[in-house]
């Protein structure tokens, strides 16, 4: 059990026999409630030390938690609230907590009609309930789109990861011809520019693949589990998106702002590694060490002839090839009358 679990259980055990008025608690008394109570939720025997339960005493007295229990000793020895009718479990809640509260709530039903967040609808409602919600609307909107193929997949691939299953999935990428079987083992549940993918583990190599792209999912009971026990923000720290190459060593990536569109990048960095190596008043040359993937090859292109890549050379002339293609398609276009607007 985790100590803070074991925390909270100590907590409520103080707070009951801190409220009971038909009996006197030592300290000594509460040391042994709060080891019993530990024994019947673990199993095992569990004794509590004189030093951690007066800690407990001493966290539940302060602001730490927001408690502030009036905890006395009379008679010396013994422990009791001073008043009577405080328990934890009544702390009250001024206006500016349950503003911040209510607040919480709007944006927490904004995930509401995900599947994955079907579970949290009761407690949505119960917290609305419980603070008298006045049903505004949220003032804060994230950017999400539940029509999304692929997202019935999710309850499945985060149950698989959670409980460590190897999964067999069919799957069609937007090149292939045919649909393919994946032996798969789910490590991470990453969702980059409103897409979700699954990152996993197939015949030893990392593999990201679309939701919107699986067409089955079976589990492989027979199969044993290979948990390579992922941290998202390490696996992820060298990239821009969803795909990272286990071989490929991150470059310095600098390219060049114009001075209308820097701030922007200098507020929404193109990734955690950014950092200004020139700037005047021509624009701003900036610095970002990752690897070279697909995806952000796609991010310097949507910025279009506001930024343009000084390094890597081979980056720099991969895009100069596709701004060419594309001016190439725009200067050859001939549009159908029918397909003209006004």
């Amino acid at each position: 059990m985790s100590s803070n679990k074991n925390a909270l259980i100590r907590y409520k055990t103080l707070d009951k026999c801190l409220k009971n008025k038909y009996r006197k608690y030592t300290l000594d008394d509460l040391i042994d409630a709060c080891s019993d109570a530990l024994f019947e939720f673990e199993g095992k025997e569990s004794y509590v030390s004189r030093r951690t339960v007066q800690l407990d005493l001493q966290n539940m007295r302060s602001e730490k938690f927001g408690y502030e229990a009036p905890i006395e000793v009379y008679d010396r020895k013994y422990y009791r609230y001073s008043d009577p009718e405080y328990s934890i479990h009544n702390i009250s809640v001024n206006e500016s907590d349950l503003k911040a509260m209510n607040n919480a709530v709007q944006i927490l039903k904004q995930f509401k009609d995900f599947s994955m967040f079907k579970e949290m609808n009761g407690v949505i409602q119960k917290l609305e309930d419980s603070i008298h919600s006045t049903g505004q609307k949220s003032i804060i909107h994230l950017d999400k789109n539940e029509q999304l193929k692929g997202l019935e997949h999710i309850d499945i691939l985060y149950d698989s990861i959670s409980n460590k299953k190897v999964l067999n999935i069919l799957y069609r990428s937007f090149t292939a011809r045919e649909s393919s079987s994946y032996t798969v083992h789910p490590q991470l549940l990453k969702e980059f520019n409103n897409r979700w993918f699954l990152i996993c583990l197939h015949k030893g190599k990392m593999y990201n693949l679309a939701l919107d792209r699986m067409e089955k999912i079976d589990l492989k009971e027979d199969t044993e589990y290979i948990d390579k026990d992922l941290d998202g923000d390490e696996y992820f720290k060298d990239i821009v998106g969803v795909t990272v190459s286990e071989t490929m060593a991150p470059r310095n990536v600098i390219f060049f702002v114009d001075p209308s569109n820097a701030p922007y990048v200098k507020t929404k960095p193109l990734h955690r590694s950014q950092e200004i190596v020139s700037e005047n008043e021509e624009g701003t040359v900036f610095k970002i060490r990752v690897q070279i993937n697909f995806e952000l090859e796609r991010l310097l292109l949507g910025f279009g002839e506001c930024l343009i890549v000084h390094q890597p050379q081979k980056l720099r002339l991969k895009l100069q090839d596709k701004f060419k293609a594309g001016y190439k398609n725009y200067e050859n276009l001939i549009v159908p009358d029918d397909n003209r607007s006004d």
